[in-house]
């Protein structure tokens, strides 16, 4: 399932990889006593990520990188294996109940119904996920995760080809939260390409899940996006934010940091893993490493 992350990983042990998939390649690590990660790229065209159309447009290539990281894997007697997606290859939100069903069933009813009017396809036939969260006087904050079926499928055939079973699918910046502070109210902006996601967390609840194609990089595409969602946070959610925690901004980092921090009054940092550097093609790669080596 695709929101099935860290949340679900507690109760049984690692798979044997974890691949993250992102137009410049895929990044891998082997998992044992020590990760080993390593980094295939893809030739330029081979994906084009989007939530609404075909993102696999040259599955040859996608199938040869995915057996070339895989290595002895496809022989070994365990399979399983964990994929992190693109997170503009999904739709996500965080959606407000007053009430909400302890059924299954009912859940996946009401939350597919409320998704109907926002998304631009089919929600009875998607792939969907949600984690329901407790947000005080009965009312429930749910973040939703769906995208058609066709493609995570497309995504996940190279990896079965090989004989490797995606028991666990979520995707890039939910995946990268395990690095990031769960205290207070923060701002996690993650931009790969340009493609800017932003997960707002209270107090370790998510509560807003933003993610956009911007006209370009630069950092005034991206301040014209967090500029009206900090002031969005500050009316709607009780506070200001205490910090913005940055990923994927490379070589530009010290200078978003500096102009981030003048421009919203907030403590900046850049996302940090234990493992190496965070970048845009990893993060949901080292957040589940991170996960996975606090909780087994």
């Amino acid at each position: 399932m695709l929101l099935d992350h860290f949340k679900s990983l507690l109760q049984d042990p690692p798979p044997g990889m974890a691949f993250e998939i992102s137009e410049a390649g895929i990044a891998a690590a082997r998992i044992g006593a020590k990760a080993e990660l390593e980094f295939q790229p893809l030739k330029s065209g081979t994906l084009s990520v989007s939530p609404l159309k075909e993102n696999v447009l040259d599955p040859g290539e996608l199938t040869a990188a995915v057996r070339a990281l895989a290595g002895t894997q496809t022989g070994r007697k365990r399979k399983d294996v964990t994929l992190i997606l693109p997170d503009f290859s999904v739709r996500m939100a965080v959606l407000d109940f007053d009430n909400f069903p302890s059924d299954a069933k009912e859940q996946a009813a009401l939350v597919r119904f409320r998704l109907k009017r926002s998304v631009p396809f089919d929600v009875e036939s998607a792939a969907l996920s949600y984690w329901p969260q407790a947000a005080g006087h009965k009312r429930v904050e749910v973040v939703v995760v769906v995208t058609p079926l066709e493609i995570v499928a497309r995504y996940e055939a190279p990896f079965r080809a090989a004989g490797m079973l995606p028991g666990l699918v979520t995707t890039s910046s939910l995946a990268a939260l395990e690095l990031a502070p769960d205290v207070g109210l923060n701002v996690l902006a993650k931009l790969t390409g340009n493609v800017l996601t932003l997960v707002v967390r209270q107090k370790g609840t998510l509560r807003l899940v933003r993610c956009l194609e911007l006209p370009s990089p630069e950092l005034e595409d991206i301040a014209a996006v967090l500029l009206p969602t900090f002031v969005y946070m500050e009316d709607n959610l009780g506070g200001r934010a205490e910090r913005l925690i940055l990923c994927g901004m490379g070589a530009r980092m010290s200078e978003a940091e500096l102009r981030f921090r003048e421009e919203l009054g907030v403590e900046v940092e850049p996302l940090r893993s234990p493992l190496g550097t965070c970048g845009e093609n990893n993060a949901g790669l080292l957040g589940y490493l991170r996960s996975i080596a606090k909780n087994n």
